[in-house]
């Protein structure tokens, strides 16, 4: 995720040009954010029916969550502020949402009486509502701003937008729905999509940054 940014100081032009101590951090960053992404995408596709569903959470605190946050420490250390913003925002989110399953969605169910376990669900999918809809309008200015990165990173933020709509919508209408409905399914398949995007670019970084014969192209920014 890569965009150029001014300096307060220029070099001279006999200066020599300074080189980054670290490798690219993208391909990490875009790697965990993927798998994880894939994994609560495949549940809520209802593609888990035989699985507990929690397979992302562990992943939500070690991949997508604390592997693509210090990807996001790291661009910082590469002054790559597009980078560093999304990926430390989208590693909090995924620490912060496996902090709301453990201590918030876990102990609101297990407290629950028949009486008022419609009203428990139904609250907490109103959570994951206002929760994708914060990060949906975070996404929409890094969207906008993505489209000086490159197509591949474009893509990954297109298809997050879409998600992050779709699934905030299929929440705050789900009810007392324990498991997806119509719309959380169109939003799984599209967070599945953006699972896909993500690899993809990851795999372009990762080509890139070895610098063999195999390159996979990202395309030009929209805008430059």
């Amino acid at each position: 995720m890569s965009v150029s940014e001014d300096r307060t100081v220029q070099p001279s032009p006999t200066a020599p040009v300074p080189v980054s101590g670290i490798a690219d951090p993208a391909p990490l960053g875009l790697a965990a954010f993927a798998l994880t992404t894939f994994l609560l995408s495949a549940k809520n596709a209802d593609w888990m029916s035989h699985a507990t569903g929690n397979a992302f959470l562990g992943y939500a605190f070690a991949y997508g969550g604390l592997a693509q946050l210090l990807a996001g420490m790291w661009e910082f250390r590469n002054r790559n502020v597009f980078g560093a913003t999304a990926f430390s925002t989208y590693g909090a989110f995924w620490i912060g949402l496996g902090l709301w399953v453990r201590l918030v969605a876990g102990p609101a169910l297990a407290a629950a009486r028949p009486a008022t376990l419609v009203a428990t669900v139904t609250a907490l999918n109103h959570d994951l509502g206002w929760i994708l809809l914060a990060f949906a309008i975070f996404n929409t200015y890094m969207l906008i701003l993505s489209t000086q990165v490159s197509i591949a990173v474009f893509a990954v933020f297109l298809t997050l937008e879409a998600t992050e709509i779709i699934l905030a919508i299929g929440n705050f209408n789900a009810g007392a729905a324990v498991n997806p409905t119509t719309t959380i399914k169109i939003g799984g398949y599209v967070g599945l999509l953006t699972a896909l995007c993500a690899w993809y670019a990851s795999a372009a970084g990762v080509s890139n940054g070895i610098a063999g014969k195999l390159r996979f192209p990202v395309g030009k920014p929209l805008i430059s």
